[in-house]
């Protein structure tokens, strides 16, 4: 992944739903010309935040054999802007839908929401994109499951 757009996952359940905020910093580098003098997160990137939410939610779920890749966005709605030093709240829920990959996410600020997503994909092997065991090391330190010595 370029970005790691998740900055910590607060609490989830296997195969049902995921919790997880994104905290936008001045500092990230696609701010620099999206706007000009006038930062703005990139819609197309807290959509990404939500698909790579969905990911972390396959991957826990399947013990870290597999992981979501996004093949189509069903329908996508954009609130407002999301902005340096925002705290956004974002919630996927994993729907049943005849066999496919099915997800509902929504990404909240201060209880406003700045986006809402319904998308689904295909689940493929993690280790065919990464190594497993980074990928377990990093959602432990996503939900702080970590132990620092």
């Amino acid at each position: 992944m370029r970005y790691l757009l998740v900055d910590r996952i607060l609490e989830w359940q296997a195969n049902k739903g995921i919790k997880g905020i994104k905290n936008i910093a001045m500092s990230e580098d696609y701010l620099e010309f999206h706007f000009p003098n006038r930062p703005v997160m990139p819609g197309v990137m807290l959509l990404e935040a939500l698909t790579q939410l969905a990911g972390w939610l396959t991957a826990a779920s399947t013990d870290f054999k597999k992981w979501f890749l996004l093949s189509q966005v069903n329908q996508c709605k954009f609130y407002s802007f999301a902005l340096p030093g925002d705290h956004v709240v974002l919630t996927i829920e994993k729907v049943d839908n005849e066999g496919s990959t099915f997800f509902r996410g929504i990404g909240v600020v201060e209880d406003k929401k700045k986006i809402s997503a319904d998308f689904c994909g295909e689940l493929i092997d993690i280790d065919r994109i990464e190594d497993i065991e980074h990928y377990r090391r990093t959602f432990q330190t996503l939900t702080r499951e970590l132990k620092w010595r």
